[in-house]
């Protein structure tokens, strides 16, 4: 409010949702909700379903979300968001996810063996994350979970992090304060609601970077990004789409809830785009990725070599690595690995797939289980509990 804005904290269990052809609508405490620029969602736990239905409608009306539905829901899942980053080049803890009790010593053994970190898929400010010290009370630990219906990560206990973690607040594409957490006595989880002492620390670029890109990754444009710090650099814990504010603010006597507020205005006056969305344009026009493998006969060539911009392709960013290279230039060479977001003619893009790669390609189909039957319809998703 002292920064000329209208601040309105709505209680996101009194909106109904309106679904209509060509309209989507919201309605708050039995009145249609009256135009708003841009939301900042605050989704409890326990309300994540309908949560993210009501950020997703103000999606649909055209509101600013600084986070996103699909963000919101994807990092709430602790198994999924470390699925999502494994693909990147992002260091994360091994992980494994077992169901079957035989797949447990295994899984142990995978993981690099005791100690081992068991964490609940959906557990929050510590809740649910045991340390297992011995390959016994691990087994135990997940039997009883199991017993009461509770899905369970093991995960590599990374002993140099032990008792401390780093919470960075990534705000946009840039870390705007960041802590590190210390635990207290024989408690191993840092978490401030877990009694862990706070301070401000400044982090080094490649722990900024990986906050930043995990952040982004996950589609979250305001999160609490939680890292170890292992001996490979920079270990992803998990990504918090509600981070808490006061005791990083306190931490790191820095103005946070402003700077997330410039964040929104300067994003509802000058909207950021979606390429992958808004690009096809169109017929036969649209945004995709270009890897560039090792036997590539692009590999050690210039853009302006490879002749994309004659087959009417335009190289919109060049990843390389944690590099993002936005618009690079015509002489930049290309190298292993590198990997170009392109805009222009679908059938010139899908060519530079080798024929090989194409062939090679197979469907797996799962069989059903044995309980199953083909014809059975899906099975529907649980409606949260709402929060008084």
């Amino acid at each position: 409010m002292t920064r000329g804005h209208d601040v309105k904290v709505l209680n996101t269990l009194k909106f109904a949702i309106d679904v209509e052809q060509a309209a989507p609508g919201l309605f708050f405490r039995g009145k249609r909700l009256s135009t708003y620029d841009a939301v900042l969602p605050r989704v409890g736990a326990s309300i994540t379903y309908y949560g993210t239905a009501v950020v997703r409608q103000f999606e649909q009306m055209g509101v600013y979300c600084a986070n996103t539905a699909a963000g919101i829901s994807n990092s709430r899942d602790k198994l999924r968001s470390l699925q999502i980053l494994s693909r990147h080049q992002i260091g994360i803890p091994i992980t494994t996810f077992v169901r079957d009790k035989r797949d447990v010593l295994p899984a142990i053994e995978r993981v690099g063996g005791a100690p081992v970190i068991i964490k609940l898929i959906e557990g929050t400010q510590g809740i649910g994350v045991l340390l297992a010290e011995n390959v016994k009370a691990a087994e135990s630990i997940i039997e009883l979970l199991r017993s009461q219906k509770q899905n369970v990560l093991i995960q590599k206990f990374v002993a140099e992090s032990k008792g401390k973690d780093i919470r960075a607040l990534v705000v946009g594409d840039e870390v705007v304060a960041a802590m590190r957490r210390r635990a207290q006595g024989q408690e191993f989880r840092s978490n401030v609601h877990r009694g862990g002492l706070t301070e401000a620390v400044e982090l080094d670029e490649e722990y900024r970077a990986t906050a930043v890109r995990a952040a982004q990754i996950m589609g979250l444009r305001v999160a609490g990004v939680d890292m170890l710090e292992s001996t490979q650099g920079p270990q992803i814990m998990e990504i918090n789409s509600s981070p808490g504010l006061e005791g990083i603010e306190k931490a790191t006597q820095k103005d946070i809830a402003g700077a997330i507020i410039d964040h929104i205005a300067t994003e509802v006056t000058f909207p950021e785009l979606d390429i992958r969305q808004r690009l096809t344009v169109s017929r036969g026009y649209g945004a995709a990725d270009i890897s560039i493998p090792e036997n590539s006969s692009f590999v050690g060539q210039t853009l302006t070599a490879t002749g994309l911009r004659e087959r009417d392709i335009n190289v919109l960013t060049l990843y390389r690595g944690t590099t993002v290279i936005p618009n690079p230039k015509a002489e930049r060479v290309l190298q292993p690995g590198d990997r170009l977001l392109c805009f222009g003619k679908l059938e010139a893009m899908r060519s530079l797939i080798p024929e090989k790669t194409r062939r090679k390609r197979k469907i797996k189909v799962s069989p059903l289980p044995p309980s199953a039957s083909p014809n059975d319809p899906p099975a529907k998703a649980p409606a949260s509990a709402g929060e008084s």
